[in-house]
């Protein structure tokens, strides 16, 4: 594995410490983070080819670390925690996490499972962008932020939510039901009042005239989807 970068995210000092002296000792070139905030702000810079994350970070749940993280990148996310509940675990991976190691942990199991998630990781040579730019909006996926014209734009969890899935689709339709199941949830696939009305709401707060939006368009029948109509900014910066 050598020149593969690990992004290690964890609140333990001397963790971190042993966890950087370890992986670089076989070959890993290693960046840390105490903090749910660095970690995330570390993964869109960085670029790291795999990602070990504590859950018990202090200023936010790790599971908040992979849901910011996956929306804009795919990188391989292994999660080392001392929790041993089993909702821990499928929460864990139904927020994005490749694979859950439980502390204390043996390191050659801990490096095989690093060789493993990298190998099996689909990493395409144009690297999901961080930062979506249309018009007078950016939109920072790492830092799930919106500003319009130079103000920053409040949006609740839902509205984000929306936006955020519809901007990691940029250019292509998303179906009504897929929208409802991923925000909302299963039980409110048949809900599609809630896309009226959330998308109203962006609409609202985003487009400089919401009756005849440039990004948030409607494909009649179908979806929704967003149209950026300018650049991207790759997380390599």
């Amino acid at each position: 594995m050598s020149g593969n970068r690990v992004l290690v995210v964890d609140d333990d000092p001397g963790l971190l410490r042993a966890m950087a002296i370890a992986l670089r000792a076989h070959g890993w070139e290693v960046v840390t983070s105490a903090t749910g905030t660095e970690g995330i702000d570390a993964a869109a810079v960085s670029a790291p080819d795999v990602v070990l994350l504590d859950l018990g970070l202090p200023d936010m749940p790790g599971t908040d670390v992979i849901a910011a993280v996956r929306g804009w990148s795919r990188v391989p996310i292994l999660v080392l925690s001392a929790r041993q509940l089993g909702e821990d675990k499928v929460d864990a991976l139904d927020a994005g996490a490749d694979d859950y190691v439980t502390k204390p942990f043996a390191l050659p199991e801990l490096m095989a499972r690093l060789r493993a998630a990298v190998r099996r990781a689909d990493r395409p040579e144009d690297v999901e962008a961080a930062v979506v730019v249309a018009g007078a909006l950016t939109i920072d996926l790492a830092r799930r932020t919106v500003v319009r014209a130079g103000e920053e734009v409040r949006l609740s969890p839902t509205e984000w939510g929306l936006l955020e899935l519809l901007v990691r689709h940029r250019g292509r339709v998303v179906g009504r039901e897929q929208l409802l199941r991923e925000v909302w949830g299963p039980s409110a696939v048949r809900d599609t009042h809630y896309l009226r009305v959330y998308v109203a709401q962006l609409r609202r707060k985003l487009e400089e005239d919401p009756a005849a939006p440039r990004h948030l368009l409607t494909s009649p029948g179908m979806g929704y989807r967003f149209e950026p109509g300018d650049d991207v900014i790759p997380s390599k910066l």
